[in-house]
């Protein structure tokens, strides 16, 4: 299976493009990602909140990976460069901006040095702790609610702290009381949040006053 966009807003000449990246973990016997499994539904009400909070400046796509998890050879960092080099094609010079929930939040941070992307979201990330990238210019956002025990907040943590610690970087942790890993309860504030910070950062690197 190939990686697939689903385009929830498109406005003829945005200001900034996002890219939607889900998680789920690898099946046996599955490896197809499907539209309907609950990872890829679960993003669905982040992308059109974004969308919502964009007010038809952003164009918003979903990205469906080639398959599901994280194989060595074939990861969703590569689906999220395909993902990113398509949109720069329907939209050169454009600021692009990755949010990714689980899997899909270690995809953001890891693509996250690709030349049009400035801006980052990782919503309960699930990483590894040997992860590190070089996110100088970025504007960049880790929210991890307390509760989460698929994806370690611990390591969150500590990749931010990592992060802010360098020059030219812009790091934002937000922290979810009782938040678990599904995102179901206090979805809001993940979605809102995450809204929140691509609209602000997406925007204004957009703005011909600052250019």
């Amino acid at each position: 299976m190939r990686a697939r966009l689903i385009d929830v807003a498109t406005p003829r000449d945005p200001a900034g493009i996002v890219v939607v990246l889900h998680g789920g973990g690898s099946r046996r016997g599955s490896p197809a990602v499907s539209p309907t499994q609950l990872s890829v539904l679960r993003m669905l009400p982040v992308a059109r909140t974004i969308a919502r909070a964009g007010r038809r400046r952003l164009a918003v796509s979903r990205l469906l990976n080639s398959h599901r998890g994280w194989d060595a050879s074939h990861t969703p960092v590569d689906d999220a460069s395909w993902a990113v080099r398509q949109l720069r094609e329907r939209h050169p010079g454009v600021p692009v901006a990755l949010v990714g929930h689980s899997l899909g939040g270690r995809a953001a941070l890891l693509a996250g040095s690709l030349p049009p992307v400035t801006t980052v979201v990782a919503l309960n990330p699930w990483l590894q702790a040997t992860d590190d990238v070089d996110l100088t210019g970025r504007h960049v956002l880790v929210v991890h609610g307390t509760e989460d025990r698929i994806a370690s907040p611990q390591r969150s943590r500590t990749l931010a702290d990592r992060l802010a610690r360098r020059p030219g970087v812009e790091l934002t942790w937000h922290e979810v009381a009782g938040g678990k890993h599904a995102m179901l309860s206090h979805r809001g504030e993940f979605e809102r949040t995450a809204a929140r910070f691509v609209v602000e950062h997406l925007l204004a690197d957009h703005d011909p006053a600052r250019e």
